[in-house]
């Protein structure tokens, strides 16, 4: 969600990585922090002593529970104020919950909940998550299919809109590379160097995602309201940092069928991901500097017809979009939505030798080992024709600046992005690749 800065009190570094976390669950699985590092080895090299008669008892970590409030504005909330509470190492060292809760002066609510990366037991290479979001806006803004402007564009419309959806995740990581010994230690940092071999380097993983998600908008009964499906998503995730990635990259493909029902057609999308990191020679300003480059491609194949006439399209809110705080940041959520996309990104990302943050009032409440500030740029375009002359006519482009901060092992991403129809301020939490 795009958020007014002058509305934000207290200290939006602090307060609103959670505000953004209802539309950005998919990237919350962060790595841990180096002390949880160390706990994590130190369990996984204890389990794999769990057959040995004098093997030591597991080491023991204590919960951390932190809850903060927040305030922010939106064009469809108008002023808002919530609350967001966060459970680390929540029954296992890797674990986590969290949860948030919106209400806003016009009526319009918002409730997120997510157990993340929950391994059972004597099952080392499986991870499990659960998320579950409720929200209903009275003055959502939307674009809707069929309703275009003089020029043929998608014109944006104002509707009472009920939004949900809930996840289940269980994800495989596979025995190489750095999942060998297991899920656990698979979250930390790489070690060594990064090589290109995936039975060396990285963690490859397969994540089954069974997802029920709908959206209705009043006034607007004629479009679809329900998907419901399972999402396939192969993944190479070979960074050597998740929250701060200076070299390596990750390859990541996903597959999302709909089955279909006597109430809405079946339909299939796929989505492939390919970001690169290239690390620059510090200077005396900057300790570190990153050239980060990422390319999206997405495409519904079952868009066309089949021998019947029928079409098998996702609803808007469910297919191929651009627009948003992870793509194309400089237009509204969802902005364009059609049967494929292609979308190029590069950030130039720098790490200020000067940290004064932790010294600031109420900063200095919490554990901030690093900033980071970022210039980047997008360029990328949306059809309902899946072939690279239509992918690259009239290019829709992006551009902004930002400021990143590590907090308490979340990343907290400020962006204000400028595009020719719009500029855009969002709060969020995670990099965008």
């Amino acid at each position: 969600m795009n958020t007014n800065p002058l509305i934000l009190f207290f200290t939006f570094g602090l307060i609103s990585p959670f505000v953004s976390a209802t539309s950005a669950t998919d990237r919350l699985e962060g790595q841990p922090s180096a002390q949880e590092q160390v706990i994590i080895d130190s369990v996984e090299s204890s389990s794999s002593k769990k057959s040995q008669p004098n093997s030591q008892q597991l080491p023991s970590y204590d919960p951390e529970f932190v809850a903060v409030p927040f305030a922010f504005s939106t064009e469809s909330l108008s002023t808002a104020f919530g609350a967001a509470g966060v459970l680390k190492h929540a029954g296992q060292i890797q674990s986590s919950i969290l949860g948030i809760g919106v209400y806003s002066t016009n009526g319009s609510w918002i409730s997120y909940l997510r157990f993340n990366d929950y391994k059972a037991p004597g099952i080392d290479q499986w991870l499990f998550s659960a998320e579950t979001y409720q929200a209903r806006y009275k003055e959502g803004v939307y674009y809707v299919p069929g309703q275009t402007d003089i020029y043929g564009e998608t014109e944006k419309v104002v509707a009472l809109g009920d939004e949900s959806y809930t996840k289940l995740h269980a994800k495989y990581i596979l025995p190489i590379g750095r999942g060998s010994q297991g899920a656990v230690r698979s979250l930390g940092r790489a070690r060594g160097d990064i090589s290109w071999n995936p039975l060396q380097s990285g963690v490859t993983s397969v994540k089954f995602s069974p997802f029920i998600q709908s959206r209705e908008l009043e006034g607007y009964n004629y479009l679809p309201e329900e998907a419901k499906g399972l999402a396939l998503e192969l993944d190479w995730d070979n960074r050597d940092n998740g929250k701060n990635s200076t070299q390596g990259g990750q390859t990541n493909f996903k597959l999302t069928r709909d089955f279909g029902s006597g109430s809405r057609n079946s339909w299939t999308t796929w989505e492939f991901e390919q970001s690169a990191f290239v690390s620059l020679d510090s200077s005396d300003w900057f300790g570190q500097q990153i050239m980060a480059f990422n390319v999206y491609l997405a495409d519904t194949p079952t868009w066309t017809s089949d021998s019947n006439g029928d079409f098998h399209r996702p609803p808007s809110f469910a297919g191929v979009s651009l627009g948003g705080f992870e793509r194309l940041r400089g237009y509204t959520s969802k902005r364009f939505t059609g049967r494929s996309a292609v979308l190029y990104s590069a950030e130039y990302r720098v790490q200020p030798k000067w940290q004064p943050l932790q010294e600031w009032p109420v900063f200095n409440l919490y554990d901030i080992p690093w900033w980071q500030w970022v210039a980047f740029a997008e360029a990328g375009q949306v059809s309902d024709e899946f072939s690279a002359s239509a992918l690259h006519e009239d290019l829709k482009w992006s551009a902004g600046i930002g400021a990143r901060f590590e907090v308490e092992s979340i990343v907290v991403r400020a962006e204000l992005a400028f595009s020719e129809e719009s500029n855009q301020f969002w709060i969020m939490v995670n990099q965008p690749f």
